[in-house]
């Protein structure tokens, strides 16, 4: 019914978008046509002439110009387009469509399309007598003892009808008997329902049971009826109570008997016959408890039991049993059980108090924990024995009361074992004995005794030059087996002294982490190596720490270009002037250059390229020895002034490099290169400046000279007769320059002050030679025609024949170094090297 209703209310939802929309489109006419039909009505049945109800002629209704709106589930009637009739489509039930709704009626609407028209239709649906009245529970079945008396009713209950109105129920009838009579009664809403009343006295031996016939009649016409049977059985009369063969029933049971189990059986006799004489058996006074333990057979009287019975919960449980007869007289008697215990409990195992976690350092017998044992049992089943498993460093010590101490028996180590699983045993004396078992998680705590230890005792970290300033360079880690505040380790670094500056100013470490910074940007060419010891400290009251050294070892980088010590370059950036002999042929050694790098390893491994040249093919250099020879003989039509510029680059990556310019002059001697030289390209202030030390030099030199050739004679005429020292102004055969080579000019170095005997015209000139350090010498060859340079650019004292040199001339002490003066006389030139 509900359903059919929602139904409704659905349809009229979707009728109102469909009216308004109607209502919109222009002149609508609505009106409201009402047919009445019964229910059960057959298929195609005609319900009303549509058409002629709503006045429509043929030409108006065709084409199916009049349908019906169709927005239910279940269409029940169809128009018909021809002569516009309203036809029944479905079987209608007004029991299926309306329940017991007094009004049942279906609402649909009918369209006219042109001229637009829409017509609002009900039908109701009439009841008829379709449904016949019913008895729900079928035939009925009373029992009466003959004992009732007259006036005694019975309630036989009610039949059903779905129809309404007459339609529905309307009366009773009962057959004809002796004994009863029918009383129709009725209830709210107009329902009647029927009672039987005994009319007369019953007598069982006479007749036992009756059989009746029970009808509904409706109110239809014809008038439909429905029947039910009644059974009515005579019961005897009771007068002789049931009768127990025992008053109390004594019983001993086993607590551990199983379910359904037979604990007693009571017996109870009745004198009388039939129903008087059949006893049921029933639970008369008896505890809750007793109640969920046992059943009693109603018809035989075995108790038996129900669920698991528990000496430890009740030892015994007494209940009062009834006998009652078929009619109605009873009987009592007293059970009694008492249950028997069994060894159905494990000792229990009960912590009263532990003290966990205990020092690692407690000392022997220290007491850890309190522990109670019991068991529910009684007798020996209740007696317990109490040990530990494994082999710990624990016993166990009974007390009073069966309470048992656990004491420590041995020297706790908590780095060995931080924690105890500590297994009771309590095992009862029952036949057989039952265990129980109980685990104690006993913690050990920490004591300081254990010293950080680092991970190796001697670390060493590399790390590149050039390094960020606060970088992170190496991480040191120590550990400590102790726990918490003992195991948090504190690093330092132990103050000292590296290259006279505190090392905390080389290097610092995180606290925390043991991780070590740089305090400053590593230089490998000023410091390579240094060490640091490490401290670490833990947290325990006292501390206690260890050291560890750290070796930190700087790598090279590129960072320092080649630095060229020979040639070396002049005043303000001025290039030096080799002279090489218009004679030199190919292969002819002219300098050599000589370059450092304060790098190490692969970074100092220094190339030589010859980048720029007067005459490129004129001349060549060594990659690796940076010596610059002539790859061809001069020829005339060559420049007298060739200038070359030399690159010399480390091996590293990226590479670094450094250049040198170099002016090479061709002559035969001095005299012949010097107007050369002298009319080098500069600057005019340059020339100011080197015009104003060339007069100061000739006069000085000048001096130094005409002093120099008169103390000379005067030894050598003191010494001696002999005129050969004359022969350091004579000119050299074969040569119109002559110089006087150290004895040690083979090895490529000058560490001493020497003179030397130049021809020349009239001018005198002081230069200084570079300083050769050791890994100079290295790189020097020992090719005995290394030229030698003044490093001041100015003059270049080019390759002499060795037998051109002068013999015997009497050379100075050695001077200040790096210093060399040249006199000059009329005919010949003195140099003085340092």
């Amino acid at each position: 019914m509900e359903d059919r209703q929602k139904e409704n209310s659905r349809s009229l939802r979707r009728q109102v978008p469909l009216l308004l929309l109607f209502s919109l489109c222009g002149q609508i006419a609505s009106e409201h046509i009402h047919y009445s039909i019964p229910e059960e009505m057959e298929k195609g049945s005609i319900v009303g002439n549509l058409a002629k109800d709503l006045r429509l002629n043929n030409g108006e209704i065709g084409n199916g110009n009049l349908h019906i709106l169709s927005l239910r589930k279940k269409q029940y009637f169809t128009l018909s387009a021809e002569n516009g009739n309203l036809y029944i489509r479905e079987r209608i039930d007004r029991e299926e469509l309306c329940g017991q709704t007094a009004i049942c009626s279906i609402n649909f609407e009918v369209v006219l399309d042109s001229p637009m028209n829409i017509f609002h239709i009900t039908v109701e649906i009439q009841d008829i007598n379709d449904n016949a009245p019913y008895f729900v529970n079928g035939d009925i079945k009373l029992e009466t003892s003959e004992s009732s008396l007259p006036g005694t009713t019975f309630l036989i209950g009610q039949a059903e009808d779905p129809d309404l109105g007459v339609n529905s129920l309307q009366d009773y009838n009962l057959s004809t008997n002796p004994y009863f009579i029918l009383e129709v009664r009725e209830i709210e809403g107009g329902k009647k329902y029927a009672e039987l009343v005994l009319n007369k006295q019953l007598d069982r031996e006479s007749e036992s049971s009756f059989q009746l016939i029970l009808t509904a009649l409706d109110g239809g016409k014809p008038a439909k009826t429905g029947t039910a049977k009644i059974w009515i059985t005579v019961i005897d009369a009771n007068d002789n109570p049931p009768v127990f063969t025992q008053k109390v029933y004594a019983v001993k049971l086993k607590e551990n008997a199983p379910k359904g189990s037979s604990v007693v059986q009571v017996k109870a006799t009745d004198r009388d016959d039939g129903s008087n004489a059949q006893i049921n058996y029933s639970f008369s006074n008896i505890p809750e408890s007793a109640r969920q333990k046992f059943h009693l057979g109603s018809q035989d009287g075995t108790i038996i039991v129900k669920e698991i019975l528990d000496f430890e919960e009740t030892e015994g449980y007494v209940m009062a049993v009834e006998a009652r007869d078929g009619g109605g007289l009873v009987a009592h008697c007293k059970v009694e059980i008492s249950l028997l215990d069994e060894n159905d409990n494990a000792p229990e195992v009960i912590l009263a108090s532990l003290s966990s976690p205990i020092p690692e350092d407690s000392a022997v017998g220290t007491l850890v924990a309190l522990i109670n044992v019991n068991d529910r049992d009684s007798g020996d089943n209740g007696k317990i024995a109490c040990d530990l498993q494994y082999n710990l460093p624990f016993k166990m010590v009974s007390a009073s009361n069966n309470y048992y101490k656990l004491l420590t028996d041995a020297p706790l180590d908590r780095e060995r074992t931080p924690e105890y699983n500590i297994t009771v045993t309590a095992t009862d004396k029952g036949n057989p004995s039952l265990s129980t078992y109980k685990t104690i998680t006993l913690q050990i705590s920490d004591i300081n005794d254990n010293c950080p230890v680092f991970e190796k005792p001697y670390y060493t970290a590399y790390v590149p030059e050039n390094n960020p300033s606060g970088s992170s360079i190496f991480r040191v880690k120590a550990s400590d087996p102790d726990v918490d505040q003992n195991a948090q380790i504190t690093y330092s670094i132990r103050n000292s002294i590296t290259e006279g500056l505190p090392l905390l100013s080389f290097l610092s470490i995180n606290s925390e982490t043991g991780t070590i910074y740089a305090q400053r940007s590593f230089d490998y060419e000023q410091v390579r190596e240094f060490q640091v010891e490490v401290r670490a400290e833990d947290g325990g009251s006292p501390h206690l720490s260890s050291n560890a050294t750290v070796r930190v070892c700087i790598l090279d980088q590129n960072d320092q270009s080649p630095q060229i010590l020979y040639p070396s370059q002049g005043a303000e950036g001025s290039s030096l002037f080799e002279m090489v002999p218009r004679s030199a042929e190919e292969g002819y050694l002219v300098t050599k250059v000589v370059a450092v790098d304060a790098d190490s390893g692969h970074n100092a491994w220094l190339s030589y390229y010859l980048l720029q040249a007067t005459e490129p093919g004129l001349f060549s250099i060594g990659s690796h020895t940076g010596e610059i020879r002539t790859s061809r003989a001069f020829l005339e039509r060559d420049a007298v002034k060739q200038k070359l510029i030399i690159l010399v680059k480390d091996n590293g990556q990226p590479p670094l490099s450094a250049t040198v310019s170099l002016n090479l002059v061709f002559a035969e001697n001095f005299q012949e290169a010097l107007p050369e030289i002298s009319h080098q390209p500069s600057d005019s202030e340059y020339q100011s400046d080197l015009q104003f030390f060339l007069v100061l030099a000739l006069a000085l030199i000048s001096f130094l000279f005409l002093l120099t050739v008169i103390l000379a004679i005067l030894m050598k005429i003191r010494r001696s007769g002999n005129p050969k020292f004359l022969q350091c102004f004579a000119p050299v055969p074969h040569s119109n320059n002559t110089v006087i080579f150290p004895p040690n000019y083979e090895e490529g170095t000058l560490p001493y002050s020497y003179q030397l005997c130049l021809s020349s015209e009239s001018r005198v000139q002081e230069f200084t030679f570079p300083t050769p350090n050791l890994q100079t010498a290295e790189n020097i060859s020992s090719n005995t025609d290394a030229p030698l340079t003044a490093n001041g650019g100015n003059i270049l004292i080019s390759e002499m024949d060795r037998t051109d040199m002068v013999e015997n001339i009497p050379c100075s002490s050695p001077a200040e170094p790096h210093s060399a003066a040249v006199g000059q006389s009329s005919s010949h030139t003195v140099m003085e090297i340092h």
